[in-house]
């Protein structure tokens, strides 16, 4: 199944790629302890961990959600055609997604809302699509809803330097800055309610302006949470940072209070890049956390 109801909510998750990121567990993750890859291989494989060659597998995926008589999507992935000379496993990508959203039943003019928890290369790249020789939006009645705090980071008129290095270049150029012209973006800041039952709140670390989805709906928790997680071995080593972010400090606690929150509220976590079935129910253990059960979405098969 890769669709479920929580309260009024309907979350369908629509993938785009899954596989080697081509990267080992500890350039990854540099605090992260190697006993918990060698000891959790079992499994961590294959759905988190390519145990051929060692490196982490990840997925790009969508969530298609369903609120209030509004279609709405969570990240947008990679996207196809884009120029990206400092990160070669995402250019220049052929991939069906549009076509796995049309399976789901939306058209791109049938979306309302497009959030970007933040503006990384592999969260932004469908914002736009190649039109002759011209970025332009994928979604053209959609709002799209952009951290303020990230906009700015990672507009390059400003300056910032990134631990990322050159590793988002061309990203602002072809997957923000056009939808931005075509008056789509809604620059967000300090929180932002979309419905009765959705909020974006700050949750920065990862990047200045990453956000996280909250999901309240009667009985019903959840969470998306971006990159505040690339991997299940943040939940059990939830000070292990992946080496993309840019405040170590801020993202281990805000990794700490979302996953304290969702152990105490029951609520599901959604992470932008796990496989397998894609989120966990979370359970304290001691100072760190632990995996009570896996939501019932179709986990991805070992090819990917």
């Amino acid at each position: 199944m890769e669709q479920i109801t929580l309260g009024n909510v309907s979350i369908t998750r629509i993938r785009e790629y899954h596989g080697s990121v081509e990267m080992e567990p500890h350039d990854f993750f540099p605090e992260s302890s190697r006993e918990v890859w060698k000891d959790g291989a079992h499994w961590l494989a294959p759905h988190f961990l390519d145990s051929e060659t060692m490196f982490v597998n990840s997925a790009i995926q969508t969530w298609l959600l369903r609120s209030g008589g509004r279609t709405i999507l969570v990240d947008t992935g990679v996207g196809n055609h884009k120029e990206r000379p400092y990160a070669q496993v995402w250019a220049h990508r052929e991939t069906d997604f549009l076509d796995n959203l049309a399976r789901a039943g939306v058209q791109p003019e049938d979306v309302d809302v497009v959030i970007n928890t933040h503006l990384h290369i592999d969260h932004v790249g469908w914002n736009t699509f190649l039109d002759g020789r011209q970025w332009v939006p994928t979604f053209p009645n959609a709002t799209y809803l952009m951290p303020k705090d990230d906009f700015d980071f990672w507009n390059p008129e400003n300056d910032h330097k990134s631990v990322f290095g050159r590793g988002n270049q061309n990203v602002f150029e072809d997957s923000v800055l056009p939808v931005h012209r075509a008056g789509q973006t809604l620059l967000w800041e300090n929180s932002h309610d979309i419905d009765a039952d959705l909020r974006l709140e700050p949750a920065p670390g990862h990047t200045p302006g990453s956000s996280v989805l909250t999901l309240n709906s009667g009985t019903d928790r959840a969470v998306f949470v971006g990159d505040m997680l690339h991997s299940p071995v943040q939940i059990v080593e939830p000070d292990a940072n992946s080496c993309f972010c840019e405040d170590p400090v801020g993202a281990r606690a805000t990794r700490r209070k979302v996953l304290g929150w969702a152990a105490d509220n029951n609520a599901l976590v959604i992470p932008a890049h796990l496989g397998g079935h894609g989120a966990a129910e979370i359970a304290r253990n001691g100072d760190t956390f632990g995996i009570k059960g896996w939501a019932p979405f179709a986990p991805y098969s070992e090819q990917g």
